[in-house]
């Protein structure tokens, strides 16, 4: 019999934690987790999107299974009853979202002055429409800025029989330089150690040269400022008496919030991709982001182990930034626009955009279940339409995965 698919691009109203969907012709409003949203949905995963910054949470992977797998952070306060936030980005905080500029933008930069993240992901976007067309169905959003003047276009993808997203952002108009990038924000479990993190192949590492938590606002941080390194599993701490932290285990060091970036190598075996991986195996997956490193060159890792306790965040936030940027650290407009640490080191920091032709940056998110005994990733190996993960323990899975969309932008 053939499968039938339901694809809905909708605001959706949740009670008591379950969807309530309506097909795409009626697209009536309604909230998920306190915030006005579209969904997009196939048999295989059911994405929802904020109208507010277009951050894409909650996303439910083998949704159609007896274990579904949600594997993105949703903020805690969107359970509360809505209070004033410091910034935009904060209000409907969760999942993925794209940055432009990407960092907190806390400087004027040449007479901008943008909000932290940029309008792209504290503003509202706008539905342009769905199409589906064989097994793919795509939902299109767009914002349109006012600090720069511009237009920014999403493109959210699914195919069916994939557990995949496929993301696709189309910078028109602009002109200059920017950081930009993804903020894909995991959720984590409170065991210690619980999630292991793989990356591909990186030059060195950096934390952060600033203080990242500063103690005055009760934030507090575990890791050594300005500290630089070639070991996710060796970051040098932020105390003389205690050992390095191993970043490739996680959550670790309860109460502490650090950022760090990693600037990736080229890899001898896949020459045009670059990965990370987040092993969940008590859940029985792993989620991973495939990117094109010529256009996002490093990965912010935002650690937050219930290490702030100012406004909105309560000494309750727990949840994994693995965010793929061009980017100095989470500084924002003027630093990375600037002569800094990175580019000293022959890392670009910002994009050029230029007004007459778009800039396109192609990403792809996805989940795989993983067999028992499967730990670590050690590395990928991929084929034409699929990727194999295999383990630091010798165990392999293969998942269908249409990669060369990374240099393309096709499907």
């Amino acid at each position: 019999m053939t499968r039938l698919v339901f694809c809905y691009v909708v605001f959706a109203l949740i009670a008591s934690g379950t969807h309530s969907l309506v097909g795409a012709e009626r697209t009536p409003a309604g909230i998920i987790h306190h915030q006005p949203s579209w969904i997009l949905s196939n048999q295989e995963v059911s994405i929802a999107v904020t109208r507010l910054g277009g951050h894409m949470a909650p996303v439910t992977f083998y949704r159609n299974t007896s274990q579904p797998v949600q594997p993105y952070h949703i903020s805690p306060w969107q359970k509360e009853k809505p209070v004033a936030m410091p910034v935009p980005v904060l209000v409907p905080l969760r999942g993925d979202f794209f940055c432009l500029p990407f960092g907190g933008n806390t400087q004027e930069s040449e007479g901008e002055k943008h909000p932290p993240h940029g309008e792209s992901a504290g503003s509202k976007w706008k539905l342009i429409g769905t199409t589906k067309s064989g097994d793919l169905t795509t939902l299109k959003l767009a914002i349109d800025t006012e600090v720069r003047k511009g237009r920014v276009t999403k493109e959210l993808s699914i195919v069916d029989g994939q557990n995949v997203v496929y993301s696709k952002h189309a910078i028109e108009g602009f002109s200059g330089r920017t950081p930009l990038g993804h903020h894909a924000t995991l959720a984590m479990p409170e065991r210690e150690g619980a999630v292991r993190i793989a990356t591909s192949a990186i030059r060195f590492g950096m934390t952060c040269l600033l203080l990242f938590s500063d103690p005055k606002q009760r934030e507090y941080q575990s890791l050594l400022p300005g500290a630089r390194w070639t070991d996710l599993s060796k970051v040098p701490a932020a105390w003389k008496t205690s050992p390095d932290a191993d970043l490739t285990r996680l959550p670790a060091r309860f109460g502490h919030a650090d950022l760090v970036q990693i600037v990736n190598e080229a890899s001898t075996t896949t020459p045009d991709l670059a990965w990370t991986t987040a092993t969940y195996a008590d859940a029985g997956y792993l989620w991973f982001s495939l990117k094109d490193p010529a256009v996002l060159n490093s990965t912010v890792f935002w650690i937050e182990n219930h290490g702030r306790h100012g406004h909105p965040w309560n000494g309750r936030n727990n949840c994994l930034g693995l965010e793929d940027v061009t980017a100095h650290f989470a500084d924002g407009l003027k630093a990375s626009t600037s002569e800094n640490a990175l580019t000293k080191e022959g890392v670009a920091t910002s994009v050029e955009l230029i007004t007459a032709r778009p800039t396109v940056v192609n990403y792809v998110q996805g989940v795989v279940r993983i067999p028992d005994g499967f730990d670590c990733v050690k590395s990928l190996t991929f084929a034409p339409g699929s990727v194999t993960f295999i383990s630091t323990t010798g165990k392999q899975v293969t998942a269908p995965v249409r990669h060369d969309f990374l240099k393309s932008g096709r499907l």
